[in-house]
């Protein structure tokens, strides 16, 4: 309840353990077929993070960020499904294991912010990902500069439909 998203982070670096356990828990995440279509790059290097953060609509907290973890779609793993799984199932995979980046995060009193916007294919050009992959998200991690104050939620009853709409 507590979770939200967060781009302002402090200088403090995150431990090479933690971030490790972030994605051992985000390859838990559930995968159609349990083909885990999905794979993860770190990114801490600072030339690398501007790159991404030109790509990604000038979103400086990229930079700001000490570590970036860019979650992707890994194609070639999710072909069993045909065209379905291309367009849909591995996107799903990714998703999934964003969310648990995101989670975990604040289990460890990390910030994050989940970035999906951002120009697909210099993301591909700036991590020299080969045709398979995909990059669905880009998760900026870090510890918070300051604690921002929680973001308002539609009421849940709106959104809630039983049987039909």
């Amino acid at each position: 309840m507590n979770r939200q998203s967060v781009r302002s982070f402090s200088e403090r670096k995150v431990p090479e353990h933690i971030i490790y356990d972030i994605i051992l828990h985000a390859h838990r995440a559930p995968s159609a077929g349990n083909l885990q279509a999905r794979d993860f790059i770190i990114v801490d290097d600072s030339e690398i993070k501007q790159a991404l953060c030109k790509a990604a609509l000038n979103q400086e907290f990229l930079v700001e960020a000490p570590v970036n973890i860019v979650v992707c779609a890994n194609l070639s793993r999710i072909k069993p499904y045909g065209k379905r799984g291309l367009e849909l199932y591995c996107i799903q995979d990714s998703a999934a294991a964003a969310d648990h980046i995101l989670l975990l995060a604040f289990e460890y009193g990390l910030a994050a912010c989940w970035v999906g916007a951002f120009n697909e294919a210099e993301v591909k050009t700036i991590l020299r990902l080969p045709d398979h992959i995909r990059p669905v998200a880009i998760v900026p991690l870090g510890y918070l500069k300051s604690s921002p104050e929680l973001t308002s939620r539609i009421d849940v009853h709106k959104l809630i439909h039983k049987n039909k709409w």
